[in-house]
């Protein structure tokens, strides 16, 4: 009876502290300097993250860039990632053609910059950052993690994020960025733009997931695959392809979540 009264005990302990874990999304922050009308539309942020008695710092932060062929598409907290005890920022960017590609991709170095600067204010910690995304998204992170130029315009080194991980990113020049030079979708270039021409040995783990390369857009699967080829030619040791066969370019992204996931928790061991 007393252990039956103490397994009871111990469950409603459990359940309270559940209970008590609630988390709290706040929405709209601006992560800009910039002040024109159209920046401060779009720069802005949500974040999502744990408060409550059993609230504690040192968490990870995943900062989150949407997709939409950087034409397109809004800030989001994905689903997959909610009530993990993640502090998890979705971020806007502005998009093409109102502005060029180095804009956009600036924004998304501020944007990472920001959570760097107040990750702690929502209990993450900096040294636990992971920067993602879907599509365009994915490819904002290839270039943030390659090109160390743009986090350090922000005063971010690059290699100070735990890891990337891109889904179904771009890893030539993106095709959206093709078209405002001129260049149709299915006429590969690879120039400052893409994050193929960035390759270097010395940055953070790279987690490249894709769908199944007959289904995904644009032979996405054979470009990443390209992109981890040459990764480890260079010398980079920590970069991983993944393949979600039977998934196309929208349906790859849930599943994606378990891969990044596994990869965090091998990275906080």
């Amino acid at each position: 009876m007393r252990e039956k009264l103490w397994m009871l005990t111990i469950a409603l302990l459990t359940a309270t502290a559940l209970w008590a874990q609630g988390y709290k999304t706040v929405c709209d922050i601006s992560y800009t300097t910039k002040t024109d009308s159209y920046s401060q539309e779009r720069l802005k942020l949500d974040v999502y993250y744990p408060e409550g008695p059993t609230a504690d710092t040192g968490r990870p932060v995943v900062v989150w860039f949407h997709g939409g062929g950087l034409e397109a598409g809004q800030k989001e907290i994905p689903e997959q990632l909610k009530g993990k005890g993640y502090v998890v920022v979705g971020a806007n960017y502005r998009l093409l053609p109102r502005v060029t590609v180095d804009q956009t991709i600036g924004d998304a170095a501020e944007a990472v910059a920001w959570v760097f600067r107040h990750a702690a204010d929502y209990g993450g910690d900096v040294k636990k950052i992971v920067v993602t995304g879907h599509s365009a998204g994915g490819y904002l992170a290839m270039m943030l993690c390659l090109n160390k130029s743009w986090l350090a315009g922000y005063g971010v080194d690059a290699d100070d994020v735990l890891m990337y991980v891109p889904f179904s990113g771009q890893a030539i020049t993106h095709y959206n960025v093709r078209k405002m030079q001129g260049i149709g979708p299915l006429q590969p270039t690879i120039d400052e733009w893409a994050p193929l021409y960035w390759v270097r040995n010395d940055c953070p783990p790279l987690v490249l997931i894709c769908g199944d390369r007959e289904l995904e857009l644009y032979g996405r699967y054979d470009e990443n695959q390209y992109l981890a080829r040459m990764m480890k030619l260079v010398g980079h040791k920590e970069t991983y392809l993944y393949e979600l066969d039977g998934h196309d370019h929208g349906s790859m992204v849930a599943p994606s979540f378990h891969i990044l996931e596994r990869h965090l928790k091998k990275m906080l061991k």
